[in-house]
């Protein structure tokens, strides 16, 4: 089993990387899946991914906040919107394009609906708080 989570780990790891320069590539789900992947099947790996310092950012907002940054919000509606077009433009049934467009519509207030991600950094957060001059 370790093996298979490997392997689902390399590939997610691959694409969310290649994600990175190709527009239409969801970076962040597959990061995450990557990281899901990693803790099951190595822990090294797993530090290795949640401590890189290109890859962690989506991966900590994902995970302390629930959030995805605006332009990855962006690219997923992208994706949803050119994948309903190219069914209906291949000429797929009513049927599956009825389907299509209810799990895409789910998926899509899913995304719309999470926090954009835009947290002061984990520095800032845990800065102790200024006192003014005639405070205490």
């Amino acid at each position: 089993m370790r093996y298979l989570w490997l392997s689902i780990g390399g590939a997610a790891l691959a694409g969310g990387m290649l994600g990175t320069v190709v527009p239409l590539l969801p970076t962040t789900p597959l990061l995450l899946l990557a990281a899901w992947s990693f803790a099951r099947a190595s822990p090294r790996l797993h530090h290795w991914l949640v401590t890189h310092p290109r890859l962690v950012t989506p991966i900590e907002d994902w995970q302390r906040h629930g959030a995805i940054r605006p332009r990855a919000k962006l690219v997923a509606m992208f994706a949803v919107v050119a994948s309903f077009v190219t069914s209906v433009l291949l000429g797929v049934s009513g049927e599956v394009l009825l389907v299509q467009a209810v799990v895409l519509a789910a998926v899509s207030l899913f995304i719309l609906t999470r926090p954009d991600g835009t947290f002061p950094s984990a520095k800032r957060a845990t800065a102790r708080p200024r006192r003014d001059k005639d405070g205490p």
